[in-house]
């Protein structure tokens, strides 16, 4: 497939990002979005082959503390007003079933060290990273990170298109990394967003088609 060789992913030196895949954003939950449910066999295949060829994994989270201080202000008075989603210590904030490394504890999230900017190791070369807002790059060490492990390429799929992805993407983008959105594998999507996305100079994959050059 070809692609304009300033945009063309470097697999080799490729991150996946999944986003705030967790229990509470789940199809099924109060809070949930729908769709992210049926995104999880896609991603856990992407997870899956990363791990396998040895490529790094950030899984980026949202935690609301109760008293929603430093939360984005369209949901602070939710939070404060006692909405209970990725709140730290509730089983809801954890990775969705299946996507973190196998044989890892069922409380796979250190709240306080993620709230603390911490990445957590998961696995080699596997991280959970929280996010204070929508994008990633904000106030967190994930450009640290992704350069310690010479990473160019951020490969990225998780919940709801037109807020966080579309946030990481646009960061992403801004800080000259070589940007893929797996289709197949992120919630809340729709062509006009794959448009505009594209627009961006992000390249547009399904899950087979990423996962093809990193076996």
């Amino acid at each position: 497939m070809a692609t304009d060789p300033h945009l063309e992913p470097h697999w080799d030196r490729s991150a996946l990002i999944t986003i705030d895949m967790q229990r509470d954003f789940l199809s099924d939950g109060p809070f949930g979005l729908a769709g992210t449910t049926e995104i999880l066999p896609n991603l856990t295949k992407l997870t899956e082959t990363f791990r396998a060829t040895g490529r790094p994994i950030v899984h980026v989270v949202r935690l609301y503390p109760a008293d929603g201080q430093d939360v984005d202000r369209v949901r602070r008075t939710l939070v404060q007003g006692g909405a209970e989603f990725a709140r730290p210590g509730t089983p809801g904030r954890l990775l969705a079933p299946g996507l973190a490394p196998a044989g890892d504890l069922d409380d796979n999230l250190d709240d306080e060290a993620l709230l603390r900017g911490e990445p957590q190791l998961l696995g080699p070369g596997e991280y959970a990273l929280y996010k204070p807002r929508w994008g990633a790059f904000y106030r967190t060490r994930l450009e640290e990170l992704l350069a310690a492990h010479s990473v160019d390429t951020l490969v990225f799929a998780g919940c709801n298109l037109p807020n966080c992805p579309r946030a990481n993407i646009i960061e992403a983008h801004e800080r000259d990394y070589r940007v893929v959105l797996v289709t197949d594998a992120v919630s809340q999507a729709s062509d006009q967003g794959f448009r505009e996305v594209a627009g961006l100079g992000t390249v547009l994959r399904t899950t087979a088609e990423a996962i093809t050059p990193t076996v």
